[in-house]
């Protein structure tokens, strides 16, 4: 497949990107009373405005010819219907298989996959209902109060994101509690909040070999064995989503209470599957339905609308034009809803793991950036912190401001607070302040001459900093589906656009061997590799030290 470049799209908007580097935002609002209305798109519970993103009529035309050219629906098609798009591994890529609410039938390799996300759908329902009824009881015959969730990346992002997301419906049956880092602080100060007779562990691995999981659960059942004195006790407290029963039975986990996974779920779209049953425990499976809900509505959405009119689709466009062509390097997250605090984090993972790439389909180097850099945090903190470079800095970061209409907690006027800074920052980041602006307000407040000339260029703002705005009815399980799924087929048309294998990681895996390595070195004397002169001098230093 030919690089992207040779594309007549391609060509047409690397000449428009460099005519449209000369416009302003301003001026194209000033141009076209209009453009909100057409530069922002409604679905069901979802505002998405990208009229102060810098594009124009012409350019948005070509971002869709595109998406023609590189012939994004029969890619969609493709993974909707189970083949394996992840070629590198010879996978399908299927989390949309997880919330197929409509129960129509996908298969891979001959076998109807709906009906095994089906039936384990109905296995973590029966066992959600029981641990949250209290049927369950650990090895003192006592209910369960406390889930401690063990996993990491796509194990362990996802499903606390939307816990944390959603943690104002919670009942306050339980607690739930994440590990994710093997530095051994984090297991620390989860296990001084709990009780070994009222805890039940969910370990998280596919492969039940991933070495920070399994270096946090086996710290867990030492931890636990202290107080059960009885190692038969393990499988009333600890359960696993994994697809190695050998394993999870060596560990002294019960076949039953084993989840399953697929490898046709990457981890970094796994929330959908029982890597979400933190969620189901914790909230309620129906509110986990909710969620899988949500991200439906978003799936027959992106399966149907029209090119544009299709919001993930959009916004994967979007990314590119600011990316690639107009070489802005990096994106924020910017949620004004504190429930969303994890979700740049997330999105970090979602998108960086899957297009951070450098060759094509067919192995050519690309020639140009095919993903920004993700962060963010909450707006309002952000703004006490970042937004003065995003605002004045001499790097233009993109940014997608994400709120609510109605808040999850109504307090006096906060979330009208809340509102008026989101709603002026992006106006701000858009229209900038000029000299003329500048010399008025410091005139009007009784500057000298020569006070407005020394102060004059430290207060101008450019502004022409594109934002895309997307608002939501109220940050509920549904909502929450919503956004994740459109984030996820932003992804997947990113990774079409660019022609990049987005569902592989083996940068991910490089690290993971190398470690491997690594430990065997530090835990055994008669070990050792070849390495560069730093690290076998880091790892040096670190044996000699580390007992003192």
């Amino acid at each position: 497949m030919n690089c992207r470049t040779t594309l007549a799209s391609w060509q047409a908007l690397s000449a428009a990107s460099e005519q449209l580097k000369e416009q302003h935002l301003k001026t194209l609002f000033e141009a076209d009373s209009g453009r909100f209305d057409k530069f922002s798109r409604q679905i069901p519970g979802v505002l998405f405005d990208f009229s102060k993103q810098l594009i124009n009529d012409s350019v948005f035309e070509q971002l869709i010819q595109l998406a023609k050219e590189t012939d994004v629906t029969s890619w969609r098609d493709k993974m909707f219907s189970g083949e394996k798009i992840n070629f590198t591994e010879d996978r399908a890529v299927l989390h949309v298989a997880l919330r197929n609410r409509e129960a129509s039938p996908i298969y891979v390799d001959g076998v109807n996959v709906t009906e095994q996300v089906q039936a384990e759908l109905e296995k973590m329902k029966v066992f959600t209902d029981r641990v949250r009824s209290g049927e369950w009881t650990g090895y003192t015959g006592q209910a369960v109060k406390d889930i401690v969730a063990i996993g990491v990346g796509g194990s362990n992002l996802g499903p606390q994101m939307v816990t944390e997301a959603l943690s104002a419906y919670s009942d306050g049956k339980l607690n739930v509690h994440y590990v994710s880092n093997v530095d051994g602080v984090q297991l620390a100060q989860v296990l001084k909040k709990i009780q070994p007779e009222t805890t039940l562990f969910v370990i998280s691995s596919k492969t039940f070999t991933t070495s920070e999981t399994m270096n946090n659960a086996r710290s867990a059942v030492d931890w636990f064995l202290e107080s059960a004195q009885d190692k038969s006790a393990v499988a009333k407290h600890f359960v696993a989503v994994s697809t190695n029963l050998e394993k999870t039975r060596a560990f002294g986990i019960a076949d039953e209470n084993v989840f399953t996974m697929w490898d046709w779920v990457g981890g970094r779209f796994s929330l959908w599957s029982a890597i979400g049953l933190p969620i189901a425990l914790y909230l309620g499976y129906e509110t986990f339905v909710e969620v899988l809900e949500g991200a439906f509505e978003i799936d027959t959405h992106f399966k149907t609308a029209e090119f544009e009119h299709n919001i993930p689709l959009i916004m994967a466009l979007l990314s590119v034009w600011n990316t690639s062509f107009l070489g802005h390097t990096s994106q924020a997250i910017l949620p004004y809803d504190q429930a969303l605090h994890m979700l740049p984090a997330y999105l970090q993972q979602g998108e960086m793991e899957s297009n951070g790439k450098h060759v094509t389909f067919n192995g050519q180097t690309v020639p140009y950036t095919t993903v920004p850099i993700i962060w963010g945090m909450t707006g309002i903190n952000g703004q006490h912190a970042f937004y003065q470079c995003l605002h004045q800095g001499n790097v233009i970061v993109p940014a997608d401001f994400i709120a609510s209409v109605e808040p999850q907690v109504a307090l006096g006027k906060h979330h009208d607070v809340l509102l008026s800074n989101f709603f002026a920052q992006t106006e701000a980041m858009m229209a900038g302040v000029d000299e003329s602006q500048v010399r008025a307000e410091l005139t009007g407040k009784g500057k000298s001459e020569s006070e407005i000339e020394q102060l004059v260029a430290h207060k101008i703002h450019k502004g022409n900093r594109p934002t895309t705005s997307i608002i939501l009815d109220k940050v509920d399980a549904k909502a929450v589906g919503r956004l994740i799924a459109m984030y996820e087929h932003k992804i997947f048309c990113q990774g079409i656009i660019l022609s990049v294998c987005s569902f592989d990681q083996w940068g991910v895996e490089l690290g993971k061997g190398l470690a491997s390595n690594i430990e065997a070195e530090l835990t055994n004397e008669n070990i050792s590799h070849e390495h560069d002169s730093s690290t076998s001098g880091l790892i040096a230093y670190y044996k000699q030290n580390r007992n003192k």
